[in-house]
C-alpha cells in the first residue's frame, strides 16, 4: 500500500511576501564602509573612486577592482587576512552568499548541536564554508568536482588559522554524482547547500556573460558615465576585463540548472538518514515547480521554497527533508 505523507509547503496561499533587503543578521547591509574596508586591505585605496554622488565606491565592472574588495570584505568581516583565486573563477558577491547561509540557519530552530553542513560545488573561494564557520562555528565538508577549486580551497582554510578544524575540502571524483561519493558511512549533516550551475552549455553561459557585461554598460550610462579614481583619474576610461568568470563546472552541466537539481533531488532520496535539510539554491524562477514536483514524488517530510532579496533582485533557495 502507497501511503504518501503529504508535504508541508512554506508557499502555500496566501503567500507570504518576500521579506525586504536582507537578513538580520547579514553583516553587509547598506552601503559599503569604504574606510573601514580600506583599513582593513590597504591595497583597496588604490581602486577607490567617487560615483556621481561624490560617493567611494569601486567600478564593479573592474575584475581586479571586485577582487581585492572581497578581500577586504573578507578581512574586515571575517578575519580572513589570506584569500585569492585563480584566474577565471567566480569571484562571489558576499552580501547575497551571506543571506544563504543565514536563512539557513533559522531552519535549525537556535539549536545548540555542533552543526555539520555540506557544501555542493564549493569552488575555489569557499565563500559559503567561510561564512558559515566564522558566524556560526558550523564545520563544513566542502566539496568541488574541480581539483583546483579543491587545492585553493585547501590553501585558504591552511592560511587562515580560524578556519583550520572546521572546514574540509573534499574532492567529488565521479561526474555523475552529487552526494556520494562525499558523504561518508557514519557521517550526518544538519544541512547540504548548493549553488548549482546555471546554464546548459558552454554556449549559453558566454551568452550569459555578454548579457551581464551589456547591463553593466548600460547601468554605468544611466548613472553618468563620468568616475574620477582617486589614486589615478586617467585609469577611469581604461577598458576593464569583466567581474565574472566561471569554470565549466561553475557556470553549465547538461540539462542546466533544472537537470541539475532535479538529479540532486532524487540521489537525496538515498541519503535521507544521513541529513537533516538539504537545500540548493534556484537561480530561474520556473524551476520551482518543476522541483517541488519531483520532491512530491519522493515522497519528502517537507519543503520550504525560501525568498532572498538584496535592492531589486530577487533570489530563492529550496530546502526540503524526509524525517
Amino acid at each position: 500500500m502507497n501511503s504518501k505523507r503529504p508535504i508541508k509547503n512554506s508557499q502555500q496561499t496566501p503567500k507570504k511576501p518576500v521579506k525586504s533587503g536582507l537578513h538580520p543578521r547579514n553583516k553587509h547591509h547598506g552601503r559599503y564602509n569604504i574606510d573601514a574596508l580600506v583599513k582593513a586591505l590597504p591595497a583597496l585605496k588604490s581602486k577607490i573612486i567617487l560615483n556621481p554622488k561624490g560617493e567611494k565606491t569601486i567600478n564593479f565592472s573592474d575584475a581586479d577592482a571586485v577582487l581585492t574588495l572581497n578581500k577586504a570584505l573578507l578581512s574586515h568581516h571575517y578575519q580572513v587576512r589570506i584569500w585569492d583565486i585563480p584566474k577565471g573563477y567566480l569571484c562571489p558577491p558576499i552580501p547575497g552568499r551571506a543571506d544563504y547561509v543565514h536563512r539557513l540557519a533559522d531552519l535549525l530552530n537556535n539549536t545548540d548541536d555542533a552543526i555539520n553542513v555540506l557544501d555542493i560545488g564549493t569552488g575555489a573561494s569557499c565563500i559559503y564554508p567561510i561564512i558559515g564557520a566564522t558566524d556560526y562555528q558550523w564545520h563544513f565538508t566542502a566539496s568541488d568536482i574541480d581539483p583546483v577549486s579543491i587545492k585553493v580551497a585547501s590553501e585558504i582554510v591552511t592560511h587562515n588559522p580560524h578556519l583550520s578544524g572546521k572546514i574540509t575540502p573534499r574532492l567529488q571524483k565521479r561526474a555523475d554524482a552529487i552526494f556520494k561519493g562525499i558523504i561518508q558511512e557514519g557521517e550526518y549533516y544538519h544541512l547540504t547547500m548548493c549553488n548549482p550551475p546555471f546554464h546548459k552549455s558552454l554556449q549559453e553561459a558566454q551568452l550569459g556573460s555578454k548579457r551581464k557585461s551589456e547591463n553593466l554598460a548600460k547601468n554605468r550610462t544611466k548613472r553618468g558615465s563620468t568616475k574620477i579614481n582617486r589614486a589615478s583619474p586617467s585609469q577611469a576610461d581604461k577598458p576593464t576585463k569583466l567581474n565574472f568568470g566561471g569554470q565549466k563546472a561553475e557556470l553549465w552541466c547538461p540539462g542546466g540548472e533544472e537537470a541539475f537539481i532535479k538529479n540532486m533531488a532524487r540521489e537525496s532520496a538515498d541519503f535521507k538518514q544521513q541529513v537533516g535539510w538539504f537545500s540548493t539554491l534556484i537561480s530561474k524562477k520556473e524551476n520551482v515547480s518543476p522541483m517541488k514536483k519531483t520532491l512530491a514524488r519522493l515522497n519528502v517530510a517537507e519543503v520550504k521554497v525560501v525568498e532572498m532579496s538584496q535592492g531589486q533582485k530577487i533570489s530563492r533557495f529550496i530546502a526540503w527533508r524526509f524525517n
